[in-house]
């Protein structure tokens, strides 16, 4: 895996998780907003708006440069609108990431014995 492609997986995962969060913070702002007096709605959504775009732009660079298969793509453009995707977006992509480190490893490790 290249550095370009590393980055644009990291940036994914990074902006992922915050993702979730703000989604999950927006829809308890929003039962807030029906039940009291208490309107952050504009505030959170505003937020999450965001993140959501910065989430989707970074998932549409790392298609682009990790070369996923179609469904690959669409699970993770998918768990973007469940409100804990994000959370299981991020796992997925760190274990992707630790993957590619030892296989790279070992790549470098079959290549020095020979």
């Amino acid at each position: 895996m290249d550095l370009k492609t590393a980055s644009a997986l990291r940036r994914l995962r990074l902006v992922s998780a915050p993702e979730a969060v703000s989604f999950l913070l927006l829809l308890v702002c929003s039962v807030l907003k029906r039940t009291t007096d208490f309107n952050a709605v504009p505030v959170m959504g505003m937020v999450h708006g965001v993140l959501f775009v910065l989430y989707v732009l970074f998932w549409a660079d790392a298609w682009n440069r990790a070369k996923w298969p179609f469904g690959t793509a669409a699970l993770y453009f998918v768990l973007s609108f469940l409100p804990t995707g994000g959370f299981f977006a991020e796992r997925k992509l760190r274990r992707e990431a630790e993957d590619a480190v030892i296989a790279s490893r070992a790549r470098r490790e079959s290549a020095a014995k020979a």
